[in-house]
């Protein structure tokens, strides 16, 4: 067994009981999503027994294949799609995933809606927005403030998917290594989901899924509920 992935996750826990006293937060308002992409089945029945809860994957059929390969999964346990997903792989995620935090266009929520009202179900999901303008990132563009009002009319689409639970916004920033950097996109989702807030006063934007492994201090700084973290817990990940 390899010991290193428990040291890794009680390590990490500690670091956010740390955090979350420096920034006066709640522990529990904080969720650890450790990130299991591209991770053998043997690490992460390590990682679960080191009592993580909330698991990270990007790819469904992976995902799919590891769970047939787990058992005596824990009842709690919750599977979160954090990555970009190609509409026709839509329908795994609604028979596999407990929530899908990198909902990034009204195509896909389209999608996923049909498909939900069609197995008589809901999907509780993020609202992926690109923060840092990147064109290597998914999301809506929300780089620029005076922009924002410009993908309204697209928000009031996937909020008319009424099988669709949206219960707040995730990002993926520029990564740097530079703390003030960091805090400032981390701010800018967090003030991206006011705005939002109080241009649909019926939604109940409650979670910020940001932060990965180099820079989640700065995301609990700056609200964070949801940080994702992979190889400071399960170690570098197979080719």
């Amino acid at each position: 067994m390899d010991l290193s992935i428990d040291r890794n996750y009680k390590k990490v826990m500690n670091e956010i009981d740390s955090y979350c006293n420096l920034f006066n937060r709640k522990r529990e308002s904080v969720k650890l999503i450790v990130v299991t992409k591209s991770q053998p089945s043997e690490k992460i029945e390590q990682a679960i027994a080191a009592g993580a809860r909330f698991l990270g994957e990007n790819y469904p059929e992976e995902t799919i294949e590891k769970k047939n390969e787990l058992s005596n999964l824990p009842e709690d346990l919750e599977w979160h799609m954090i990555g970009h997903l190609q509409s026709r792989k839509s329908q795994l995620v609604i028979n596999e995933f407990t929530m899908m935090q990198s909902l990034d266009s009204v195509k896909l929520a389209k999608r996923l809606d049909r498909q939900l009202k069609a197995s008589n179900k809901k999907l509780p999901v993020l609202l992926q927005f690109n923060v840092g303008g990147e064109d290597s990132k998914y999301g809506w563009n929300a780089s620029e403030e005076n922009n924002w009002s410009s993908f309204i009319d697209e928000m009031v689409e996937v909020m008319n998917c009424s099988n669709l639970i949206v219960q707040g916004l995730m990002t993926m920033p520029p990564f740097t290594i530079i703390e003030a950097e960091s805090r400032t996109y981390f701010r800018r989702l967090r003030d991206l989901g006011e705005y939002l807030q109080s241009r649909f006063p019926e939604l109940s934007i409650s979670e910020y899924s940001m932060g990965t492994s180099h820079d989640f201090k700065m995301a609990i700084a700056e609200g964070a509920t949801m940080i994702r973290i992979g190889t400071a817990i399960m170690g570098s990940r197979e080719k």
